[in-house]
């Protein structure tokens, strides 16, 4: 096979030569360097190549030119090769424009000009691209084939849960031949089925089941730890990188999938050190495999059930009725998303209404009208996502406006986006449908409406997973975990008070959204995890 392509595109001649010859000053060992001077040419080339049966790994294209612009040519760009990774090359003066790229072609970087000396300004862009491009899975990913109805909670959860963990899959409707003779051939057994690749067959799995037959650790190596994380939200990952960074043997215990709900928004674009944004998934993932390089053990699937001090023991016990003890613990559970209550919205969870932005889903939403309800950055990352495929996007909000809950810069971004409409002081009051969502009604400042839907993502506020703590671990009215100054009980130990994320069991510690009092940021649970390293290694150092 021949060599994968990166290609650059520019009317300019000279900048079109100078970006050819670093690239292949670089590259020309593994890569073949294309070069293009108009977005048309450039097509051509690209159609070339995939007749041919090439492929290509990175896309570079000047953003003025006369015939079509880079956002132009990178848009039809990505019905050719929708993995290549999409660079756009551009003036200082067209930085506005290329920011709004990111949501128009999911651009994955925007590079000013000049990029003199390239071994500080270009190679390392470069080489971030190809890497990311090189764990990009480009096959059809038809290893893993899930059947199932449509409208199965079920179903969705195994989809959501194998696409949270990037696990790639096929997913067939009970009804069509193929899903027809792999349920006859596994003997009609419940839905919804799953086929590995090396064709075993597994009905209605659980997500244990699922994780073990997908090749994720579901079960910690040893019983006795420095540091047990819980919880791999940017909080838990955080933790674990900078814990076992620092020579702690850690273990990270999540029950669905890393990243938390952080690891489910489409783009995040006010995290430091990421310029042109970030997946919820991509970070999650780069976060994870950094936690992984240190040694961390990531066991998924697991449910932590209980917490307790066993002499200078630290304890969890989890669903299975396994325990793992450390000298710490850092609790970073996060927070799951409050249910609707409106009449109707139960009975279809998972079957038009889903919790979160269920990135599993958003390939059935490409023409529809699709319902998100919520004011803050959750919801609206999600309706700028799911704006580029669906026909309307409703962002139901109950308050004035979006100003108090909502970043300036996803409020402009919805602003701009002529399919959606935001309804101020406006709340869902009924849901309705056969075997799946199919009819909302909304009540408004002009009265009650009835609209038809298939699909409804709710963002409207969080509860903290606490439930399963008991009373040596403090909390607040409304769940969230007590630490430091703010615990009311003594707290600490006989000679020391709490330290500032320690909660009033000493040597367990608590950071990110779970935290009373914890800023809802990616960065600042992050922060917090890191924090609370630190906080560990002076309760180990005292204890």
């Amino acid at each position: 096979m021949s060599k994968p392509v990166i290609l650059t595109v520019d009317d300019d001649p000279s900048v079109s030569r100078a970006v050819a010859r670093d690239l292949r000053r670089r590259y020309a060992e593994e890569f073949r360097i294309v070069r293009a001077e108009s977005g048309p040419l450039a097509l051509d080339a690209l159609a070339e190549l995939k007749l041919r049966g090439d492929d290509t790994a990175v896309l570079l294209a000047d953003h003025r030119m006369p015939e079509m612009t880079g956002v132009e040519f990178l848009e039809r760009a990505m019905d050719l090769y929708p993995f290549a990774r999409r660079v756009l090359l551009t003036a200082y003066a067209d930085t506005d424009a290329a920011i709004q790229a990111i949501n128009v072609v999911d651009l994955d970087h925007y590079l000013l000009k000049p990029w003199n000396p390239p071994e500080e300004k270009f190679y390392p862009v470069i080489d971030a691209q190809v890497d990311a491009w090189r764990r990009t899975e480009r096959r059809r990913p038809a290893d893993l084939r899930v059947v199932g109805h449509r409208w199965s909670a079920r179903s969705y959860e195994v989809r959501d849960f194998l696409a949270r963990n990037q696990v790639p899959y096929t997913f067939l409707l009970d009804t069509v031949p193929e899903a027809v003779e792999l349920v006859k051939a596994a003997g009609s057994p419940d839905l919804p089925l799953v086929v590995t690749a090396d064709g075993s067959f597994l009905a209605a799995p659980s997500d244990a089941e699922l994780a073990a037959a997908v090749g994720l650790t579901t079960e910690a190596g040893a019983d006795f730890y420095d540091l047990v994380v819980v919880g791999a939200g940017p909080a838990g990952l955080g933790a674990a990188v900078y814990g076992a960074s620092e020579g702690l043997r850690t273990v990270l215990i999540e029950q669905h999938a890393s990243g938390g709900q952080a690891g489910q928004s489409s783009r995040i674009e006010n995290y430091l050190g990421f310029p042109d944004g970030v997946s919820g998934a991509q970070l999650a993932d780069r976060a994870r495999r950094q936690a992984e390089r240190f040694g961390v053990e990531l066991v998924t699937t697991g449910r932590v059930t209980g917490l307790e001090a066993r002499g200078q023991a630290r304890v969890v016990r989890q669903a299975d009725g396994t325990e793992i003890a450390a000298h710490a613990v850092i609790l970073a559970t996060g927070v799951s998303y409050r249910r609707l209550t409106a009449p109707g919205l139960d009975a279809f969870t998972g079957r038009g209404v889903f919790y979160g932005a269920a990135t599993a889903e958003t390939p059935g939403c490409a023409g529809q009208e699709v319902f998100v309800v919520g004011g803050a950055n959750s919801a609206g990352q999600c309706a700028v996502h799911l704006a580029r495929t669906a026909e309307r996007v409703h962002l139901v909000v109950r308050a004035a406006g979006l100003e108090t809950s909502m970043s300036h810069y996803l409020i402009e971004q919805i602003a701009a986006l002529p399919n959606v409409r935001v309804h101020c002081r406006t709340a869902v009051t009924a849901a309705d449908g056969d075997d799946h969502l199919e009819r909302l009604t909304l009540s408004g400042p002009d009265g009650e409406w009835t609209a038809d839907a298939q699909y409804l993502f709710v963002f409207i506020g969080a509860e903290p997973r606490t439930d399963w703590l008991g009373a040596d671990v403090e909390r607040d009215a409304a769940g969230y975990v007590l630490t430091g100054p703010d615990i009311s009980a003594p707290g600490g130990t006989a000679v020391r008070a709490p330290y500032f994320l320690e909660t009033s069991l000493p040597g367990v510690f608590a950071a990110g959204d779970v935290r009373a009092g914890s800023i809802k940021r990616v960065a600042a649970a992050v922060g917090d995890g890191a924090m609370a390293v630190a906080l560990v290694h002076r309760y180990l150092e005292g204890s």
